[in-house]
């Protein structure tokens, strides 16, 4: 593809990103998870940007970012009850609703599903955008398909520079990893892909359930279902169990041994347990939310790093821990060794 000149735009310049999107452009634009690269939702010709500049399969469906609950009726058949409940008590917020479609919607945004996801950002920056335009906003994470997804702007810019006409910075995203995407057209309500809102958050208001479905030849249902995601150039291994910290000392030596450039990812009160490596300090031990929010800048600073190798100390699946450990398990593709 032709090589652009693509602008920064700062965050009080939301009417520059709302001009290019109305052109049929591709805006990258901060939400409260992180970075999206959004284009016209009822504009086949510029989603298909969205396709080119990531150099994402068209056969992975997009997220519709709209102003709220009237908007998204718009663009769906029908919305149960106990979708509008989650929408009521969780919008704006980290939460995707994937529903039946409606004919507005082109099918290149859902790879040709009857289905269309959507949500409603928690972020001024991305809420300003959405009420600057006249239509919803199409938009998967701002990063080259398969790499980490970007938490701030200079991320977007490493990826897509030159690739894209703007990006929008509003700074650090909060939560640090995407939205949680629930199949509403399922009984009960599906988890496809865990996310900034738990599961024991949505429990509180309707039955959900955590298997995501096995995905073959089909179309996914859900963004970050079918692809290898969030991987560094280094070569992670996820390590688990009460001898984790003795078996990253034990391999990494082996590594060390040819040369190799060696990193462990760790709560910051374990480093000492790993000297002679590069450590990746995931915050304080336990909290999760410390974690989610740097976990792909840690991600991309391995890279920086120009690590070969990099250990991961597994966290608990519990709450926000489940959307953490998804994400390390696909960065990780298989290699995940249990103490």
């Amino acid at each position: 593809m032709a090589e652009l000149k693509t602008q920064l735009l700062k965050a009080d310049e939301v009417h520059k990103a709302a001009e290019l999107l109305a052109q049929g452009e591709v805006v990258a634009f901060p939400t409260e998870t992180v970075y999206g690269l959004g284009a016209n939702a009822l504009d086949p010709q510029a989603v298909a940007k969205i396709f080119q500049a990531k150099g994402r399969p068209q056969d992975n469906p997009l997220i519709v970012h709209c102003t709220g609950v009237e908007q998204v009726e718009g663009f769906v058949k029908e919305i149960p009850e106990k979708a509008l409940l989650l929408m009521e008590r969780f919008w704006p917020g980290p939460l995707t609703l994937i529903l039946p479609k409606g004919d507005a919607v082109p099918a290149v945004v859902t790879a040709g599903l009857d289905t269309v996801a959507v949500r409603v950002p928690d972020h001024p920056v991305a809420l300003r955008l959405l009420r600057a335009v006249p239509f919803p906003i199409a938009a998967p994470s701002a990063n080259l398909s398969g790499r980490p997804s970007p938490t701030r702007a200079e991320h977007v810019m490493h990826d897509l520079a030159g690739r894209i006409p703007a990006v929008l910075d509003g700074g650090e995203t909060g939560f640090g990893v995407e939205s949680t995407v629930l199949d509403c057209t399922v009984q009960p309500f599906r988890v496809l892909r865990p996310g900034g809102l738990t599961v024991e958050q949505l429990a509180e208001l309707v039955e959900v359930s955590v298997e995501a479905p096995a995905v073959g030849t089909e179309p996914p249902r859900s963004p970050g279902m079918k692809y290898a995601h969030y991987a560094p150039e280094a070569e992670v291994f996820l390590v688990s169990g009460p001898g984790a910290a003795a078996k990253i000392q034990e391999l990494s030596e082996g590594f060390l041994m040819k040369g190799q450039r060696v990193g462990v990812m760790t709560w910051e009160e374990r480093a000492p347990l790993y000297p002679g490596l590069v450590v990746l300090p995931m915050g304080h031990q336990g909290d999760l939310a410390e974690l989610a929010s740097r976990l792909f800048h840690l991600l991309r600073q391995a890279d920086e790093l120009g690590l070969q190798v990099l250990f991961v100390e597994a966290v608990s699946e519990e709450r926000l821990g489940l959307a953490i450990m998804n994400r390390l398990r696909k960065a990780a593709k298989g290699r995940e060794i249990r103490t």
